[in-house]
């Protein structure tokens, strides 16, 4: 029985020591990133130059500015498209082997569907 007791002791004292040096790392880091956040917040406000009233502008430019409407039309439709179509071929040109090829396939893995697509035949007559 003293045996078991002693046993107890050692598993309480490896546990509490894990458990402790996993909650002292845990505050480190903590601590860690409370340092860097705070550096990067004073880092911020010294980069930052001072403020200056914004410019007025009249309109945002778009990517379409300078260029004839109906080109801008055509290139959408044609990007539209080019898309349903690759959208569609996705998976056959996303494949790295063709269905039904076995190459993907371990040597173990192909002879048990080999065995398993045979009949079964009755050895010894």
């Amino acid at each position: 029985m003293s045996n078991l007791g002693w046993g107890l002791q050692m598993t309480a004292l490896g546990m509490g020591l894990v458990f402790s040096v996993l909650v002292l790392l845990w505050g480190l880091l903590r601590f860690v990133l409370y340092l860097e956040d705070r550096g990067a917040v004073a880092a911020d406000a010294a980069a930052s130059p001072p403020a200056q009233p914004a410019l007025e502008t009249d309109a945002v430019s778009a990517p379409g500015d300078g260029m004839d409407p109906d080109l801008v039309a055509a290139i959408s439709a044609a990007v539209v498209a080019h898309r349903a179509v690759r959208r569609r071929e996705a998976a056959p040109s996303m494949r790295t082997f063709w269905p039904g090829s076995l190459i993907h396939a371990s040597r173990w893995v192909a002879s048990g569907r080999a065995r398993q697509t045979r009949s079964y035949q009755r050895r010894g007559r």
